[in-house]
């Protein structure tokens, strides 16, 4: 089965799935090891992890295509990819699809800010309009060329116009063809229960960020509440940058590895999950 068909099926589902946030080939690897159903290429992590800046949108279309090639070369389940603004206009969509969609996602995920965008728990975004999103939507569904490819339309103008003004946009989404909706950044259980009893018939996104605008939910909460999907986009980085950070300031204070133990994986758990044993076995195929 095609990898956008999976993904497909997981929003027929009626049950809510966590999609965890991948920003490279290694945590891409490892969310779907531990047993996640579809990964989500974070464009914010990829900004911090590849570029070491904030998610302000200075990443590029080829930049997160590549990072994207590489998950989706060492992983079997479906990519969302964080596919910001398109790029540009509506035109610059239509690339972004081709380019994506050939770098092996499954659903693009694209948003109504003004390019450069800012991450949707940020202060200071603004918006394009309704009437320019909807067109952004529909030159991505007609620029696939595997109609299976899911089109995931995100508003971020609650935080910019109001919550009224971003059930409008996100109702306007879902005429336009979206697949799902992502309405960014609430801040209230009251507007959450609101979002999907007001965008009725369709998935809905709930975005979870430790520290972010929005209440944090377990997955049977969001289930309650009628989100079919939990993103979790930056929890990996997260743990990776405290990891690391860990790891080195135990390296400089003792100026040994002799604790560090605790802190980092194991040289067999490191080596199981980059396969030396199957590249091993490749090698005596071959040779």
């Amino acid at each position: 089965m095609k990898k956008t068909e999976m993904f497909q099926q997981l929003l027929a589902s009626k049950d809510t799935f966590i999609l965890p946030g991948a920003f490279d080939a290694m945590t891409a690897r490892i969310i779907e090891e531990t047993g996640f159903k579809a990964i989500y290429a974070t464009g914010a992590g990829i900004s911090n992890a590849q570029l070491g800046w904030a998610d302000v949108g200075l990443t590029t279309l080829t930049e997160i295509a590549q990072v994207v090639s590489w998950m989706s070369e060492v992983t079997t389940v479906p990519i969302v990819v964080d596919a910001d603004t398109g790029f540009g206009n509506a035109i610059n969509m239509q690339r972004t699809v081709k380019v994506l969609e050939k770098a092996g996602a499954a659903a693009l995920q694209i948003e109504d800010q003004v390019m450069p965008k800012k991450c949707g728990h940020f202060n200071g975004k603004e918006v394009i309009s309704k009437d320019e999103m909807v067109g952004k939507i529909k030159a991505a569904l007609d620029a696939r060329t595997d109609d299976q490819l899911a089109i995931i339309a995100r508003t971020d103008a609650l935080g910019v116009l109001g919550f009224d003004e971003a059930i409008e946009r996100a109702n306007a989404y879902k005429e336009a063809g979206a697949h799902a909706i992502f309405v960014e950044a609430p801040t209230t259980y009251e507007q959450l229960s609101r979002i999907t009893k007001e965008v009725p018939g369709i998935p809905h996104i709930i975005n979870l960020v430790e520290g972010g605008k929005t209440p944090l939910v377990s997955r049977q909460e969001a289930q309650n509440l009628g989100f079919q999907i939990m993103l979790c986009a930056n929890s990996a980085l997260r743990g990776a940058i405290k990891g690391a950070t860990d790891a080195m300031q135990i390296l400089m204070r003792d100026e040994s590895q002799e604790n560090i133990h605790d802190v980092i994986c194991t040289w067999e758990q490191r080596q199981e999950l980059f396969k030396l044993k199957e590249i091993q076995q490749l090698e005596k195929q071959y040779s």
